[in-house]
């Protein structure tokens, strides 16, 4: 699975990364619900595959992603957004992000498990049966004690998948992911669970299923590092041959971004473009190189300007 992060996985950036190939399955950006019902409008923007299919060009199913603590507001606008073509509901329970934890959602729920098991009932209960509904945790708020009592609770709630991120809310993104610990929760549980984070590499990958005992995962920031990694990764568990995206490759993937930002206001209509690069410099030494060229101009012309030279180059060499 593609994992769902906030300002980087948007409606485009699903396109290109499913365009390459390798994934099962996207989450969109989380959709923060208080008390309301949202309009359709709201919906669309943040998940425009509902007019497609609930689907990405390439044909990846999307599940819209609803994060909050109102388990009635979330009940309420999952079933608008499954009447609306969603192929399934995903619910956050492990944004670390201390806007979102001050307010009540995201891993501050974690603290609080019988919580977490009431919102996924209300939202399983509002649903159709045949649509599914699942849960994204980490292994707890500030240590991992209470994992498998959340992970009993997402499961008495009849959800049909859990995914773990193996850190929790107080280790943020810094590594290691602790991905054994999810092997307890794992052996306990009837559902599928899927392991996530710190998963940069094929054998990274490997690692993490093995510790996990999962045979599922979901790729956040190693997908943008590598934007064929999930290709690599099923080659890799399959012994198969693959050719990995080359530098050309990944220039012509960028100008396909940059292009989707032409009606975007000026003042930041590049900006992803510069976000994706940084993330790219880990998998591509030429990404720190074309940062450092563009990380100053404000215009979407100047910059496709910048990547035009690049491909030129690269045809010529």
């Amino acid at each position: 699975m593609l994992a769902p992060m906030e300002g980087v996985t948007d409606y485009h950036m699903r396109a290109l990364l499913t365009s390459v190939g390798g994934y099962d399955r996207c989450v969109t950006e989380f959709l923060r619900v208080t008390d309301h019902l949202y309009p359709d409008r709201v919906f669309h923007r943040c998940c425009p595959e509902l007019c497609e299919g609930g689907k990405t060009r390439a044909g990846t199913p999307v599940f819209v992603q609803l994060l909050g603590s109102d388990a009635g507001a979330l009940a309420e606008n999952a079933a608008k957004a499954v009447d609306m073509g969603a192929l399934g509901i995903d619910l956050n329970f492990g944004c670390p992000a201390k806007t979102v934890n001050r307010h009540g959602g995201g891993s501050s729920l974690l603290r609080t498990p019988a919580r977490v098991g009431e919102i996924v009932a209300a939202v399983r209960k509002a649903v159709p049966g045949t649509i599914p509904v699942t849960a994204k945790i980490r292994l707890g708020f500030d240590n991992p004690d209470p994992v498998l009592s959340i992970a009993e609770q997402v499961v008495g709630a009849e959800a049909s998948e859990l995914c773990i991120h193996a850190r929790t809310r107080n280790d943020g993104y810094r590594p290691p992911a602790h991905w054994h610990l999810i092997e307890q929760v794992r052996a306990r549980l009837h559902i599928p669970v899927i392991v996530n984070g710190e998963i940069w590499s094929p054998d990274n990958a490997q690692q993490a299923l093995s510790d996990s005992a999962c045979s599922d995962m979901m790729l956040g920031r190693g997908a943008l590092s590598v934007p064929d990694l999930a290709c690599q990764v099923r080659a890799n568990a399959q012994g198969l041959r693959h050719e990995n995206l080359g530098w050309p490759q990944i220039v012509r993937l960028l100008d396909q971004l940059l292009a989707t930002a032409v009606d975007l206001p000026v003042i930041y209509a590049g900006n992803r473009t510069k976000q994706w690069l940084t993330y790219l410099r880990r998998g591509y030494p030429a990404a720190a190189d074309l940062f450092t060229r563009i990380k100053r101009m404000r215009t979407v012309t100047d910059m496709a300007q910048v990547l035009a030279l690049e491909k030129a180059r690269l045809e010529s060499a």
